[in-house]
C-alpha cells in the first residue's frame, strides 16, 4: 500500500466514523418536534432513514478526501499528524504543535457561536428557536463531536478549501512557486460561506418559514467558525482545525445547559 493509499485510507476511515455515528440519532424524537411531520408516520422505518443517511455524506467524503489527498502538498497545505501516521511516524509528536493553537481557536469559535445565538434569538420566530434548541439536545454528543468536528473539517476544509486554493493558483500562476497568501484568504472566505450555507438545509426542516434573521444567523454564526478553522488549517495543518471545531461543540453543548 503506497503513501498516499494509506493517508486516503486514514482520513476516510476517520471521516466515516463521523458518518457512522448518524446510526446513534434518535430519528423518531426528531420526527416528532418537526412541524411538517408532527402527528404523521414516517414513510420509512426510522433505521431505513438513518442507513439512507450514509450514502450521500459518504460519497462526498470521498471526493474530499481524494482532493486532499492529490492536491494538498502542492499548495502547501496539510494534515501532519495523518500524515505521520501513514509514514509509519509519530502521530502523537506531529500532533503536539497543533494542540495548543486547536485549543485557542476552539474557545474563540464557542464564544462566537454562542454569542451568535444569544444575540439572534429575540429575532428569529418563536418557534423556530425552540425547535433548533430541542434539535440540538437531540443530537447525540458523538455525532456534533466525530461528524462536526472530523467529518465537516475533511469535507470543508482537506477537500474543498485545499480544491479552491489549487484552482486558484493553477489558474493565476499556472502552478508555478508558492501559492499568494489572497488565494488562501480567498478560498477560507468561499468555504465558510459554503460551510454556513451548508447548515441552511437543517434550518429549513425546522421552520415552517425561512425569514431574513433565521439566513442571516445560520450563514453568519457557522461562516464565522469556518474563518477560524480555515485558518488553522492553513498555518498550522488539519487537526489544529478539527480539535477547535471539537472544542467549539463542547462550549455550545456546555452553554446549552445554562440556557
Amino acid at each position: 500500500m503506497t503513501y498516499r493509499t494509506r493517508l486516503f485510507a486514514l482520513l476516510f476511515l476517520a471521516g466515516f466514523t463521523g458518518i457512522l455515528s448518524f446510526l446513534l440519532i434518535d430519528v423518531s424524537a426528531i420526527i416528532r418536534i418537526l412541524p411538517v411531520t408532527r402527528g404523521t408516520a414516517p414513510p420509512l422505518s426510522p433505521w431505513l432513514i438513518k442507513l439512507l443517511s450514509l450514502i450521500q455524506p459518504s460519497v462526498l467524503l470521498a471526493a474530499a478526501t481524494l482532493s486532499g489527498v492529490l492536491l494538498a502538498s502542492k499548495v502547501s497545505l496539510s494534515s501532519p499528524a495523518f500524515e505521520a501516521l501513514a509514514r509509519r511516524q509519530s502521530f502523537t509528536t506531529a500532533l503536539r504543535p497543533q494542540i495548543i493553537p486547536g485549543l485557542i481557536g476552539g474557545l474563540i469559535g464557542a464564544v462566537a457561536v454562542v454569542l451568535s445565538w444569544a444575540l439572534a434569538k429575540p429575532t428569529l420566530p418563536p418557534e423556530f428557536a425552540v425547535r433548533a434548541e430541542q434539535f440540538n439536545r437531540l443530537l447525540p454528543i458523538a455525532t456534533r463531536l466525530l461528524y462536526g468536528g472530523v467529518t465537516e473539517e475533511i469535507l470543508l476544509r482537506w477537500g474543498l478549501l485545499t480544491f479552491l486554493v489549487w484552482v486558484a493558483w493553477k489558474l493565476l500562476q499556472r502552478g508555478h512557486g508558492q501559492p499568494r497568501d489572497a488565494y488562501f484568504v480567498g478560498a477560507i472566505l468561499l468555504s465558510s460561506i459554503v460551510f454556513g450555507l451548508g447548515h441552511l438545509p437543517i434550518a429549513v426542516m425546522l421552520g415552517s418559514r425561512i425569514t431574513v434573521p433565521i439566513v442571516l444567523y445560520i450563514v453568519t454564526a457557522n461562516s464565522v467558525f469556518g474563518l477560524i478553522a480555515g485558518y488553522l488549517y492553513w498555518r498550522k495543518g488539519l487537526e489544529a482545525a478539527i480539535i477547535a471545531h471539537m472544542l467549539t461543540h463542547v462550549g455550545i453543548i456546555s452553554a446549552s445547559y445554562f440556557a
